[in-house]
């Protein structure tokens, strides 16, 4: 008969194993004979990976847990070596992962699982792991969601772009009065030159006064005959 130290630590693994269960949102239980050592790690691996949780228990312990959980239905599938791989976040992470396993490992055997409170068939579990994952689908998702406001954006772009045409046109038909008016201020440079050759004319005039004095000089000593 078992000792009261061993009775009190199965409660405590069933209590466990049974908040585990109402915790999950999925959960796949396989037969996990056959396996190498080297297989088994590689699977274990493989569980942390995908955030899930992945652990062999004898099927007297699991029974006990399942009926406390309201997963009664899984006494049918309760016989041989049995691991228990679940996740508390992702629905499909448990069944992708044992069955992609399986599909490299024929000496992995999927029994079937349970989601969100109610058993489902080792056909079911083969459905949901045919599921994307929730990266590739929250992925998806954000994909779906930027596409029409890069669209919008694009939009928006062309219109503002449509705008600023126009709008350089303007720059440059204002600008064209002012260069044409520039050889205006020109003029007067070119008008000085006439004032100047007037000024050249007005010289030869000056000289011209002494030449008519000269012969009054000269009549001056025949009045003094």
């Amino acid at each position: 008969m078992p000792s009261q130290k061993v009775l009190e630590n199965k409660k405590a693994i069933v209590a466990q194993l049974t908040e585990r269960f109402q915790n999950a949102q999925a959960g796949v239980l396989a037969d996990y004979r056959g396996l190498t050592v080297a297989q088994d790690t590689a699977l274990r691996v493989k569980m942390r990976e995908a955030g899930v949780e992945y652990t062999v228990l004898k099927n007297n312990l699991v029974r006990f847990a399942a009926n406390a959980a309201g997963l009664e239905e899984l006494d049918s599938i309760l016989h041989g070596p049995t691991a228990i791989a679940t996740s508390t976040d992702d629905v499909v992470a448990p069944a992708k992962v044992l069955v992609e396993f399986a599909k490299e490992n024929e000496a992995l055997e999927l029994k079937g699982g349970f989601v969100d409170g109610k058993v489902i068939s080792l056909e079911e579990v083969k459905t949901y792991a045919a599921i994307p994952s929730k990266e590739v689908l929250i992925s998806k998702m954000l994909g779906s969601l930027q596409s029409p406001i890069s669209a919008l954006a694009r939009t928006l772009q062309a219109i503002v772009d449509e705008e600023a045409v126009p709008g350089q046109a303007a720059a440059k038909e204002e600008a064209a009065p002012a260069e044409e008016a520039a050889p205006a201020e020109e003029t007067p440079v070119a008008e000085e030159a006439p004032a100047v050759e007037a000024a050249a004319e007005e010289a030869p005039a000056a000289e011209e006064a002494p030449a008519e004095e000269a012969p009054a000089a000269e009549e001056a000593p025949a009045d003094a005959e």
